[in-house]
């Protein structure tokens, strides 16, 4: 027994030590962020990144789950005379929910990957170590710009997924399931709340900062080589999504929970 908790006790000190270096990464991250020097130039290159190059993939995946969502809740409905509410259904998930997470996740596996193989060829090439000798900090230069990126282009992201979501219900239901497009769009537009936009908006800028900030932190800790990359890179990834699920959580029952 002694032996357990011990080995319980050290799982629980190593989880909180791994908290407090990801939270002191993210402060000196965002340290810089009202004091000069200011690289507007580089905060941009990363929105153009993340933002622009991520719509084609975050617009096929809400278009094909706001179809998907039509026709799962028409089939659900149906067995008890509701298909009336496939309309309502489909706004509110992908607003609240389905938006937000499909995007924050679908930028996690292209984004945050490639944030993390970035700094970690970096690290391991001794650049971020250069950065610092050409007195450069590499927080304000590697991490800050793309922490603001992910800040401002996911809610965006998800602007767009909600806008193709919708957009793919509304094929389905009214091509496929024969749904008078006049009503649908009166009960898109009656049951729909502003507080349900700016929630999935918020969770998208949640979203959008765990991405970034999960993408540079593996990569800036990682060591070892390619295979330290490799790791990192996964790591990245792997975190960011759970960490994203985890968040939803939270917010979903900040926002909603009674």
């Amino acid at each position: 027994m002694t032996a357990f908790l011990a080995r319980v006790g050290a799982a629980f000190l190593g989880f909180l030590a791994a908290t407090g270096r990801l939270a002191g990464f993210a402060l000196m991250g965002l340290a810089g962020i009202f004091s000069p020097p200011f690289y507007p130039r580089l905060i941009l290159r990363q929105i153009v990144y993340m933002g622009y190059y991520s719509l084609p993939v975050v617009g096929l995946t809400a278009i094909f789950t706001g179809m998907v969502l039509a026709l799962q809740s028409y089939t659900g409905f149906s067995r008890f005379n509701a298909e009336s509410a496939v309309a309502t259904v489909v706004v509110l998930s992908v607003t609240r929910e389905l938006g937000p997470v499909i995007a924050g996740l679908m930028v996690a596996g292209r984004v945050g990957a490639a944030m993390a193989a970035e700094i970690g060829t970096m690290r391991v090439t001794d650049q971020i170590d250069a950065l610092t000798t050409l007195s450069t900090d590499p927080y304000r230069y590697l991490v800050l710009p793309r922490l603001l990126a992910g800040l401002i282009t996911l809610p965006l992201l998800v602007v767009v997924a909600d806008i193709l979501g919708v957009f793919g219900g509304y094929i389905v239901g009214t091509v496929k399931l024969g749904f008078n497009p006049a009503n649908y769009l009166t009960q898109t537009e009656t049951y729909l709340e502003t507080m349900d936009v700016v929630s999935g908006l918020v969770k998208a800028g949640v979203f959008g900062f765990i991405v970034s900030l999960m993408g540079c932190y593996h990569g800036y800790q990682s060591r070892g080589g390619a295979e330290g990359v490799g790791q990192a890179t996964t790591y990245a990834v792997v975190s960011a999504s759970i960490m994203i699920l985890l968040s939803n959580y939270l917010l979903t029952a900040a926002f909603f929970g009674k």
